[in-house]
C-alpha cells in the first residue's frame, strides 16, 4: 500500500510522540486513537458518502493529525478497512452445538450492524478502491473476510460430525449461502435488511443442507 510523504510529517510526528520525536524517552502513545478515529469514521458516514471521506476530515474529526493517521493505515481505504473490522469484529459466530442457533447468531452480527450502523455506506465504494491496493485487499481478505468466515465454517464442519448436516457437504458454498443475502441487500439496497433476516436466512439454508432427522427434531421443537 502506498505511503504518501507530507511536508510536515516530521514536525507532527514529534508532537504524536513517533519514534523520530526529539521529546524525553519513555513519552506514553497515545493508546485512544484507534477509537477515536474508528468512532471519527462512523459519524463521518452518517452525513457523507464514502466517496467524500478524506485523511484529513477523519484526522480533524478524531482530534489527531493525518500523517498520524496515514502512519497507522496508511491511506483512507486502510481506515475504512480497520473501522470495518472494529464494528463487526472477526470471531462473530459462537460453537455451543446448536447449529441454526449458533448461526442466526453469526449472520446477525452483519444484519444488526448493516442495518444500523452507517459504515454500511462505505462497502461498495471500500470493495472497489480494493481493488488498486493488493496488499490492502489481502489484509481485509486475511483479518475481516476469512476471520470471520472461520468462526461459521467450525460450526458447519462440528454439525456435520454430529450428523445434522449431510456428509459431503459443500461448506464453501454453504458459507457463501449463508452471508449473500445480507451483502446483496447492503450493497444493493432493493430489500431491506429487516430483524428476521439473519434467522429466516440461516433456516432456509439449514432446510436445504441438514439431515432429514435434524430437520424432524426441529419441526418438532417449534410445534
Amino acid at each position: 500500500m502506498n505511503l504518501e510523504y507530507d511536508g510536515g510529517m516530521e514536525q507532527i510526528d514529534r508532537a504524536e510522540g513517533s519514534p523520530s520525536s526529539s521529546a524525553a524517552p519513555g513519552r506514553p502513545r497515545d493508546t485512544t486513537i484507534d477509537a477515536r478515529v474508528t468512532g471519527a469514521v462512523v459519524e463521518l458516514l452518517a452525513t457523507v458518502p464514502y466517496s467524500a471521506l478524506t485523511l484529513e476530515g477523519v484526522a480533524a474529526a478524531a482530534g489527531t493529525s493525518k500523517p498520524a493517521v496515514r502512519r497507522r493505515w496508511g491511506s483512507l481505504p486502510g481506515v475504512v478497512v480497520h473501522t470495518l473490522i472494529s464494528v463487526l469484529g472477526t470471531t462473530p459466530t459462537p460453537d455451543t452445538g446448536c447449529v441454526h442457533c449458533d448461526l442466526i447468531a453469526g449472520i446477525s452480527t452483519l444484519s444488526d450492524t448493516f442495518q444500523a450502523s452507517p459504515i454500511t455506506r462505505a462497502l461498495p465504494g471500500l470493495v472497489s478502491d480494493l481493488e488498486a491496493d493488493p496488499e490492502l485487499r489481502e489484509v481485509f481478505r486475511r483479518d475481516y473476510f476469512e476471520a470471520r468466515r472461520a468462526t461459521s465454517r467450525a460450526v458447519l464442519e462440528h454439525a456435520v460430525e454430529r450428523g445434522e448436516l449431510q456428509d459431503g457437504l459443500d461448506l464453501e458454498l454453504t458459507l457463501d449461502l449463508l452471508a449473500a443475502p445480507i451483502y446483496y441487500r447492503a450493497f444493493f439496497g432493493h430489500q431491506p435488511i429487516d430483524d428476521g433476516l439473519a434467522e429466516r436466512t440461516v433456516l432456509s439454508v439449514l432446510n436445504g443442507v441438514a439431515t432429514a432427522d435434524w430437520q424432524r427434531h426441529h419441526r418438532a421443537s417449534r410445534s
